[in-house]
């Protein structure tokens, strides 16, 4: 048996997504697991800042650590809101340097749909493996987070920012010109951003998710209300478990649950 805080899982890319659980004493091979029955079962809350046990309110932070940690700021969802490269503070300055002021990339994944996205260009390619996209295509590389968010708003005129998670979990999704999607994105975009705009690697990565089998019609589970669950692992999909009963576990968003896990 694993015990530990639930936190995003670590990806590893390759021919089949490799997933990773990091628990308090162990690194967990999830997709090793595929076939096999798994119990989940709730024991608690550690905030993933502060560590108090008091229940998550979001985004794996305790409600005061949401409304004061770096972590949890505005910008972090909104990236036209940055200041960092203004020397402007939101929460803490010295974080916000060191995570807006870096490269980031705007793209465009397919999971459910054709979405634009912003990351961080050291997170690509884990950001689209996480919003299980089969494939993606950086557009623009530009040199901070509040310039991503200028990209980003101007084409979500043009394509959602939203994935349907239903759709992405039940691995539909129409197909896609991809030089043409990018090339109107290009066309989309404001003078000032076409400097930005990458020439080589224009064709979407793909990627494979260890799934063998998807659901048909998805159920989520609340381990919150649930305490303990029991079932076969059938696939792992974006930052999704994928259960044989059509039940899907998102770990992202139970992270700071406290869980002992078990392969039968």
């Amino acid at each position: 048996m694993f015990s530990g805080v639930l936190k995003k899982m670590n990806t590893a890319f390759g021919p089949s997504v490799g997933y990773y659980l990091n628990l308090k004493d162990d690194f967990v091979a999830l997709h090793q697991f595929i076939d096999q029955s798994i119990t989940l079962e709730m024991i608690g809350y550690e905030c993933l800042n502060c560590s108090r046990t008091e229940p998550i309110f979001r985004q794996g932070f305790c409600k005061k650590c949401f409304f004061e940690s770096p972590n949890a700021g505005d910008w972090i969802m909104r990236p036209e809101l940055s200041t960092a490269h203004l020397d402007i503070e939101d929460r803490d300055l010295v974080y916000e340097k060191k995570v807006q002021l870096q490269p980031h990339i705007v793209y465009l994944a397919l999971s459910s749909h054709l979405k634009v996205g912003v990351t961080r260009k050291t997170q690509v390619p884990t950001r689209w493996i996480d919003q299980g996209a089969h494939q993606a295509l950086a557009v623009l590389e530009v040199p901070n987070r509040y310039l991503a968010g200028v990209g980003e708003v101007a084409l979500k005129e043009i394509y959602s920012d939203k994935t349907n998670w239903r759709k992405m979990l039940q691995n539909e999704a129409e197909p896609i010109d991809w030089v043409s999607e990018r090339n109107k994105a290009i066309d989309h975009l404001p003078k000032e951003l076409k400097p930005y705009v990458l020439h080589e690697n224009t064709e979407p990565l793909a990627i494979e998710f260890p799934v063998n089998r998807y659901p048909e019609k998805v159920k989520s589970l609340n381990l919150i209300k649930e305490q303990n669950y029991t079932a076969v692992l059938k696939g792992i999909k974006g930052q999704y478990l994928i259960f044989e009963d059509d039940t899907v576990f998102n770990v992202r968003s139970n992270e700071g649950l406290v869980v002992n896990l078990s392969v039968h």
